[in-house]
């Protein structure tokens, strides 16, 4: 079978490294264009061309598939070698361009999607982070069918994981990329066998996954602790929960519940003690207690070492409450 990939961050390289290794026939890759990053701001290639350009697969970087849209070259150059590999299926997972209907209709097996959530749960761009934020006990993936809506195609392979209680977003990411790339590898095995049922997705149960802004990293102490901690490891590694003291912004990586502290009295982001084992602030319904903290240009540090190079002391008061985009 001949798979067209289409993909772009880590999480998709997760697939097709799997696709390969079980020996599918992949003549064609489709990622994003190169983009600046680092600190010098380079170009550099997506994970998924690195991996195409390794194992010797043809590169397309469209920045645009619509034929009729700003970039036509860009599409009808897609559109040849989309047509000259003469593909079976085409495997999408977080490519990052919306895929138009000519390109859904071009392999003979259509369009399949591997998505990080138990549709209709989290649909969209960020379902790892909303999982996490929402306090979910499971997500999970699912291989899709795509069609023209967002997220909206038939179900044809699903697989749920349990949340653990101190995951992250990059944590959870991971297992759920082996995941993916696991169930996309039995989803084509049995795609030509009949033995994939579409399943059309409930109605009920729909949220949208909304891509993640940097404007929500700003801590909002007045929130529930719990709210707070969720958010603190589903912004883990981006865009990194945040608050200031003055001038300075610092970011929250790991944190937990402190129920032996009383907030009574206590302005919110109030520090209540910082010691060796954590920074203590008070929150809107209990404090928090943060383990692993990062100055501006800095690493990420254990409180103990973070407090030898910055002074926070009893009764200082973080952050401001942001005016937008943190709240519930």
């Amino acid at each position: 079978m001949k798979v067209i990939f289409a993909g772009t961050p880590e999480f998709a390289r997760a697939g097709l490294q799997c696709l390969l290794e079980a020996g599918f026939s992949v003549p064609l890759v489709l990622t994003q264009p190169d983009r600046p990053a680092g600190r010098g701001m380079k170009l550099q290639a997506s994970a998924v061309k690195q991996l195409a350009l390794e194992r010797g697969i043809v590169v397309s970087q469209p920045r645009s598939l619509r034929l009729d849209g700003k970039y036509p070259d860009d599409a009808a150059s897609a559109r040849a070698a989309i047509e000259a590999a003469q593909a079976d299926v085409m495997v999408v997972a977080a490519y990052g361009l919306i895929l138009p209907q000519w390109v859904l209709d071009a392999p003979r097996r259509g369009c399949l999607n591997i998505h990080a959530s138990l549709l209709p749960r989290w649909r969209g761009a960020a379902p790892i982070h909303r999982a996490i934020e929402a306090g979910d006990a499971q997500t999970g993936v699912t291989i899709m069918q795509m069609d023209a809506g967002l997220d909206t195609g038939d179900m044809l392979l699903s697989e749920a994981v349990d949340i653990l209680p101190d995951d992250t977003t990059a944590e959870l990411h991971d297992r759920l990329a082996r995941l993916g790339g696991r169930l996309i590898v039995q989803a084509l095995q049995r795609l030509d066998g009949g033995g994939l049922v579409p399943v059309p997705q409930p109605k009920a149960g729909v949220t949208y996954a909304h891509k993640i802004e940097k404007a929500e990293s700003s801590v909002d102490w007045a929130l529930p602790a719990q709210v707070i901690a969720r958010r603190i490891r589903a912004f883990d590694p981006f865009p990194g929960a945040s608050t200031t003291l003055g001038d300075e912004m610092i970011k929250l990586w790991r944190c937990e519940i402190d129920s032996n502290k009383s907030i009574l009295g206590k302005r919110k982001g109030q520090i209540l003690s910082a010691d060796s084992e954590g920074i203590i602030v008070a929150c809107g319904d209990a404090a928090l207690r943060l383990t692993v903290l990062q100055r501006a240009g800095g690493k990420r540090l254990l409180a103990s070492d973070f407090l030898r190079g910055f002074d926070l002391h009893e009764g200082m008061v973080l952050g401001n409450r942001p005016t937008g985009g943190a709240g519930e």
